[in-house]
């Protein structure tokens, strides 16, 4: 099982959206991570063909997916950003929905949502109207929709967008849970969502794949990039202009700041652990020009 990419590229006129991106994905949960108008978004709807590459191939097991076609989508399960429903349908009816426009057969649509709406923890609410559900509700009926086909493909784009942390968590588990036996493909800006989860992290920015790898050799990259120091209050405005400052706690007469720098800040800065937040701001924070900033 095995989907590749080579050299995948979107053109919008005179835009770049996705820029040469390749990387080949196995079993196991990736996490696709960058700031809003990375490429991800793009780059997902191309894995589900709704998008053609403008340049570059994507094939399953060697095969061209837009050459597949239908063969490609009934392996494929498909979460986006903001995904359609039908108000005043119960989730019980939105999934038959689905399940009869995915092909499915009546007996076999039927068992599927029963088995998924268990899954997902929406079998107390599967009468309840599809527009009477919390946000973290709804986006479990999505991912209870993009499972109806039982896909060896699930991608995900943005899942957890205005979840709050215990709606986080229970996604987080339920990935986990699903992603036995498939490849699931999640696109966020949110750290924590993948932290834990994901087998390997792809980070994108500009349209490209920067770097790759497990949580813990992103991690590693960080070896003597983050440093936390006390300075004076009047002397926040410009440290914030010189670094990439991912913390700031004001302390009795001054500040103690966490700074991603490949060069000692201060001499009195001190080596901390990195994370993967370090990591995610490192990256893709803003660009500052040190030598012009007094300090």
């Amino acid at each position: 099982m095995e989907l590749k990419l080579s050299g995948v590229t979107r053109e919008f006129q005179d835009i770049v959206a996705v820029d040469h991106v390749s990387c080949t994905l196995t079993n196991g949960v990736y996490g696709l991570l960058g700031v809003n108008g990375a490429g991800k978004t793009t780059l997902m709807r191309m894995l589900c063909t709704l998008l053609k590459p403008s340049a570059g191939s994507i094939t399953w097991n060697g095969e061209d997916i837009f050459t597949m076609d239908n063969r490609y989508r009934k392996l494929l399960g498909y979460l986006p950003q903001d995904f359609g429903f039908y108000p005043d349908f119960s989730v019980y009816d939105y999934l038959l929905y689905i399940a009869s426009i995915k092909g499915l057969r009546p007996a076999v649509a039927k068992q599927r949502t029963d088995i998924l709406l268990k899954q997902v923890g929406l079998q107390k609410e599967r009468n309840k109207k599809m527009k009477k559900l919390s946000g973290g509700m709804k986006r479990r009926a999505g991912i209870a929709q993009a499972m109806l086909n039982n896909p060896k493909i699930l991608i995900l784009d943005e899942p957890t967008a205005g979840l709050d942390p215990n709606e986080r968590i229970r996604f987080r588990n339920l990935i986990s849970e699903l992603s036995e036996e498939r490849m699931v493909l999640l696109s966020t800006h949110i750290v924590s969502d993948i932290e834990y989860i994901a087998n390997e992290i792809l980070l994108m920015k500009d349209g490209r794949i920067t770097m790759s790898g497990t949580a813990e050799e992103l991690i590693s990259s960080m070896l003597e990039k983050v440093w936390s120091c006390d300075i004076q209050k009047n002397k926040i405005d410009s440290y914030m202009k010189a670094y990439k400052v991912s913390n700031v706690k004001t302390v009795q007469g001054g500040a103690k700041l966490r700074i991603l720098s490949a060069k000692q800040p201060t001499e009195n800065a001190i080596l901390e652990t990195a994370s993967l937040e370090d990591v995610f701001l490192y990256y893709f924070g803003e660009k500052v020009d040190a030598d012009d900033v007094q300090i």
